[in-house]
């Protein structure tokens, strides 16, 4: 027996796919899968089938005529054809995930094309398919033509590829995102996204803060969040939240020492941190609030938000070196603060050496009021 791939359209009516393959069992062709392609000009329908060896590629064709297929492209298949399209998909994406630099050879296998080349011209206006040609929008930027000499693409393949091609480059995109930053006493830490994953570690931090260290956080007393709403923190609908590790240089496990979040509402964005007590005072606070304030910056947000304990000093003195003009409102106890943004304004070159007085804790709450802005000029705080 040999493998074979056939492809070939026929009608899309009741009962016409049972014709074809009919008159492919009546020559002793063994159908191991199937994969149905929707077309303007019909089903394309795509084989892997077990083939006597007396049969060679034109008794094939002539079995798909007879059982009303046309258009049919034949080709001898390998062993690793039996791995089933979905399998092979998630296989290639993981590749990708791992080697951004492999996206032409990914696509190359995924397609069977005989020509992959990359342009630095966006395809967005024009991607789709003619024939043997594919044209496919580079989410970083370019596109990607592909050539095959048959069988023709179809728009199910398309949309395979391009949607590899967005997995492909949300990995990248979070991989550039992960930074290192050297604190000033040394220590170095590992700050980026954070994701679902993280919740057990997240979890963790918050038992090793302080009462009163979540307290300030929280301002609802120092018990710990529940998971529920710390998965809610960590993958926001709008915004972002950065978590700080550090990994022992015996290799231990990471440990989450600090999170911060950049939760947006309406135009404005509100801010938030958590840093464990036993690294407070050493600068962290003051590196994660100017990276999500770079970050809200370019996200195009008016200002950013902070609710802090009027008797949170550390904190107050951390956004005072950021050196930005500061809305203060104050209510009771509670400190409201705003900062207008304007974009583009801070640059890693300008960035101020991180303060090591800051203790990073204070509240972002769900749904804040904001209360009503003193008159006069703007106050700094």
């Amino acid at each position: 027996m040999t493998l074979w791939r056939i492809r070939a359209t026929v009608d899309d009516r009741p009962g016409y796919l049972s014709v074809l393959t009919a008159s492919l069992a009546l020559r002793g062709v063994n159908i191991l899968s199937v994969q149905v392609h929707t077309t303007e000009g019909g089903a394309v329908d795509d084989f892997l089938v077990d083939a006597p060896d007396t049969l060679d590629e034109a008794e094939l064709i002539a079995a798909v005529e007879r059982g009303r297929g046309r258009d049919c492209w034949v080709a001898r298949s390998e062993a690793r054809g039996l791995a089933d399209q979905p399998t092979r998909v998630l296989g290639l994406a993981a590749r990708l995930v791992y080697d951004p630099d492999a996206t032409g050879e990914v696509l190359r296998t995924l397609l069977g094309a005989d020509e992959v080349t990359w342009r630095p011209v966006p395809g967005a206006a024009r991607s789709g398919i003619d024939g043997v040609t594919m044209l496919l929008a580079d989410p970083n930027g370019g596109s990607y033509l592909l050539h095959r000499v048959a069988p023709s693409f179809t728009p199910a393949e398309y949309a395979r590829a391009q949607a590899l091609l967005e997995v492909g480059a949300a990995a990248a995109r979070r991989a550039s995102e992960l930074v290192t930053v050297v604190l000033p006493d040394g220590a170095e830490l590992t700050v980026r996204p954070a994701v679902a994953d993280d919740l057990a570690a997240v979890v963790e931090l918050h038992e090793r803060c302080s009462a009163r260290t979540r307290q300030r956080r929280y301002l609802a007393g120092g018990a710990l969040p529940s998971p529920a709403r710390l998965r809610r923190l960590l993958e926001p609908a709008r915004g972002v939240t950065l978590i700080a590790a550090t990994t022992g240089s015996d290799g231990a496990a990471e440990s989450v020492v600090a999170m911060a979040h950049l939760l947006a509402e309406g135009d404005e964005a509100e801010l938030a941190l958590l840093v464990r007590d036993d690294w407070q005072r050493r600068g962290l606070g003051s590196t994660l609030l100017r990276r999500l304030t770079r970050q809200a910056e370019s996200a195009g947000y008016a200002a950013m938000v902070l609710h802090v304990q009027a008797d949170n000093t550390p904190m107050l003195r951390t956004l005072r070196r950021l050196a930005r003009p500061t809305r203060v409102e104050h209510d009771a106890g509670l400190m409201t603060l705003t900062v207008p943004l304007t974009a583009g304004t801070a640059t890693a070159a300008d960035e101020p050496p991180a303060d090591p007085g800051a203790d990073g804790a204070h509240r972002l709450p769900s749904n804040p009021p904001i209360p009503a802005q003193h008159a006069g000029s703007p106050t700094t705080c």
